[in-house]
């Protein structure tokens, strides 16, 4: 068994450079939605790769930000690292405290958009892998980083990037997914899946021209119309009522539920913090849990039609859209959740709603908790943390971790350097300098590991 005595002691001796790094990367605007920074991030991602010995290259997909593929050591396992460096747009600037492509440190913590998702995830594992060779020696696996700048408009190439080289993911036994953080009360959290995303409009047009109000005792109003579709969607407390959609949902099974009576969901935190007066239905506990995780969501994102400045505009709207997702678990597909809910509106008699889809639809996937690859990743983030990890089957958000992982059949698991209050996607956004530089200890500890990890 290695020991990390030494490796600790000079991961907490470069703590400054490791912070210098961080925000070399932070003050990249890299804005996927809006185009800007991409390309010099990715730069910053290939030459950071290379300064630390391994083989960077970055592969060109039509339309697409570069994909960075960086690759170093030997051995008879693979570990593959996914992140991404582009981020959310920092909107709205006057609620951030600072500029948010302006590093700053306060009390502990760095501020930056970006901080959390994902970039210090992404420079945690690059240094480590530095120190690692530094302090240890080779890297005893083959590691392999695959980096990207779409994920935030939903990775819209990477599944071409993975058909047109497949070749990357052969013989990697395990991979190390983006994200991670700490719950509420402080514990590491590890996540083995992600769940789908089916994103799409609904549009109502009932008439060429907005008309006068006083006439709305006749004539159809499309803002009307688009509510009175969205509501055979689902029930107030969220249960989904599209015709034939929760006959594909998976229910949880005795070993899923086992996992569950494990994790301690401090749903009154959760409420308190976000100022919420209860969660749909009203439930709380396990049985929060267990709606959050193992039942799929249609959330309405946006709405708008009619007139919407200021004072009063009597008008009867021509014209509403909404923007929705569906968050989809096992065995919902985007393919299928798509055509469920066109049959759905067409049966129950609104065949006149338009429905829209993005551009991109992601799939479901997850681990099995038995893994071998899911007990090396408790085992490690268990020593530095000094907490048992807590293990969910599930992110509640969605990525493209089935067209990288699953569809190889490449076990997955993800743990790192966030907390409950990073405020991703949020003004603020941040991370505790303390839980980034237990992450670098943790993926020195996990390259060791692998080299350890039983064959299947």
């Amino acid at each position: 068994m290695t020991d990390f005595t030494e490796f600790d002691r000079y991961v907490e001796s470069h703590v400054d450079l490791y912070l210098d790094r961080l925000k070399e990367i932070l003050r990249i605007p890299s804005v996927a939605a809006q185009g800007t920074g991409l390309q010099e991030a990715a730069d910053w991602v290939t030459h950071m790769a290379q300064e630390i010995g391994l083989q960077a290259r970055q592969i060109a997909v039509e339309d697409s930000a570069p994909f960075v593929v960086a690759q170093g050591g030997e051995g008879e396992r693979g570990l593959m690292i996914y992140n991404h460096y582009d981020v959310q747009p920092p909107d709205p600037l006057d609620e951030w405290k600072s500029p948010p492509f302006e590093p700053a440190i306060r009390d502990g913590h760095i501020y930056a958009r970006g901080v959390a998702d994902n970039k210090g995830n992404l420079v945690a594992r690059l240094c480590a892998v530095e120190a690692y060779q530094q302090v240890i020696g080779p890297l005893p696996v083959r590691v392999q980083f695959i980096v990207e700048g779409e994920e935030e408009i939903g990775s819209k190439h990477i599944e071409a990037f993975a058909h047109a080289h497949s070749d990357l993911f052969q013989g990697m036994d395990g991979c190390l997914w983006e994200a991670g953080y700490r719950d509420e009360s402080g514990r590491p959290v590890i996540s083995l899946g992600l769940r789908g995303i089916l994103a799409v409009e609904l549009r109502a047009r009932t008439a060429n021209i907005d008309a006068h109000s006083g006439n709305g005792s006749l004539y159809p109003n499309a803002a009307w119309r688009l509510v009175e579709a969205l509501s055979t969607l689902r029930t107030p407390d969220g249960e989904i009522t599209i015709d034939g959609f929760m006959d594909y949902v998976r229910p949880p099974t005795p070993a899923d539920l086992e996992l569950l009576a494990r994790i301690p969901y401090p749903d009154e935190q959760i409420r308190e913090r976000l100022g919420i007066k209860s969660f749909l239905g009203g439930v709380t506990g396990q049985d929060a849990l267990r709606q959050l995780l193992f039942r799929p969501s249609c959330t309405i994102n946006g709405i708008w039609g009619g007139y919407t400045g200021p004072g009063t505009k009597t008008v009867i709207p021509k014209e509403a859209t909404a923007k929705l997702d569906m968050r989809l678990i096992p065995d919902l597909t985007p393919d299928l959740a798509y055509e469920l809910l066109c049959a759905h509106l067409k049966r129950r008699g609104f065949d006149d709603v338009e429905v829209v889809r993005a551009e991109v639809g992601e799939m479901p996937a997850r681990t099995p908790p038995d893994s071998p690859f899911v007990a090396i990743a408790a085992k490690v983030v268990k020593e530095v943390a000094q907490a048992e990890p807590i293990i969910f089957p599930f992110m509640a958000g969605s990525g493209p971790m089935y067209p990288l992982c699953q569809a190889f059949g490449i076990p997955a698991a993800s743990f790192g350097v966030g907390h409950a209050a990073s405020q991703v996607h949020a003004p603020n956004e941040n991370i505790r300098i303390e839980h980034f530089v237990d992450g670098i200890k943790m993926i020195g500890r996990f390259i060791a590991a692998m080299a350890e990890l039983p064959k299947a």
